[in-house]
């Protein structure tokens, strides 16, 4: 069918897993809503501790404090429909808020990439370079480059939705899939899909792999630095404060480039463990983050724990003792 064709579909079905069983649907739903929940609650926390303590207000925890802001927002669009799929069989979305829905999800997707390729420059500096640091990684660069990030992620989102829009779909409207991206949409256009997978493949590559290449260039430079530390509690300590990022870079890079590479070069497995891993890096991260925030840094760990303290009431013969 050429391209030149009108599009019969009308709406897209969100089927999510296609061989959860209708028995699990009230637990699947639950799962997701719980993840969600902790997801919100646990960013929130971070952006309370950052609106409210100035201590925070320096360049690393500005980096964090877009992360979050984008894990936030990332999971507020993907997640409310597939909860709502099986918890109120809602699965229908319309054509129009698939395309919206998908531009969302590669946009948040490419601003954490480009933010995590900030935080790696910022370690790499501040470890590599650290009588430069505060010269070079101030407050304002951060919110330079933080603003950039957010400005320049909008294009490669923008051009997959401006050349999948106008495709004819006009056979199956079921995207197996727990929301709307790319490749499971333009796979239910009825014309040839390579003309439009290949360069939207290429896109999303240089918005992983450009910043993967620097993080990993910082990261090596990082560990030769740490190993011409002489003391090893010098080392341990440097090392420290890179590893809870390590972990975070890990979990979004890892599983979205396997997912890529599989699907463009002809890896095939089932699509239910390929839904699953989609949404383990989907919604580990912005789940995980704030933990490894509080735990992994200092400052942070630090406000949060002067939240919970409780101010010591004065003993009465103190109290006496003071008015004497």
């Amino acid at each position: 069918m050429s391209a030149g064709n009108h599009s019969f579909v009308t709406e897209f079905i969100i089927v999510g897993f296609p061989g959860l069983q209708p028995e699990f649907y009230g637990l699947a739903s639950t799962v997701l809503f719980l993840v969600y929940f902790c997801t919100a609650v646990g960013n929130v926390i971070i952006l309370v501790l950052f609106a409210t303590d100035r201590d925070l207000h320096k360049p690393m925890y500005f980096v964090i404090l877009h992360l979050v802001v984008s894990d936030i927002l990332f999971s507020t669009t993907t997640l409310p429909k597939i909860i709502a799929r099986y918890w109120f069989q809602a699965g229908a979305i319309s054509f129009t808020g698939c395309f919206v829905q998908m531009y969302l999800v590669h946009y948040f997707g490419t601003v954490n990439s480009y933010i995590l390729f900030i935080m790696a420059l910022d370690r790499y500096v501040s470890i590599c370079f650290p009588l430069r640091y505060p010269m070079i990684i101030k407050n304002s660069t951060i919110h330079i480059l933080s603003a950039t990030a957010w400005i320049v992620a909008k294009a490669c989102p923008l051009m997959m939705v401006i050349r999948a829009y106008p495709l004819p779909y006009c056979d199956s409207n079921k995207i197996m899939q727990c929301y709307c991206d790319h490749i499971a949409i333009t796979t239910l256009a009825c014309t040839d899909r390579a003309p439009y997978s290949f360069p939207a493949f290429i896109f999303a590559m240089l918005a992983l792999l450009g910043p993967l290449a620097f993080i990993i260039f910082s990261y090596c430079s990082i560990i030769v630095a740490v190993v011409q530390i002489a003391s090893p509690q010098g080392r341990l300590k440097t090392l420290s404060t890179c590893s809870g990022q390590l972990i975070i870079i890990a979990l979004y890079y890892l599983p979205r480039c396997f997912i890529y590479l599989s699907s463009n070069i002809g890896i095939r497995f089932s699509t239910d463990l390929r839904i699953v891993i989609i949404m383990l890096y989907s919604l580990l991260p912005p789940l995980i983050n704030p933990l490894i925030y509080c735990f992994k840094t200092k400052h942070i760990k630090t406000s949060l724990m002067k939240r919970f303290k409780k101010p010591i009431a004065p003993q009465k013969d103190d109290v006496f003792a003071v008015s004497q």
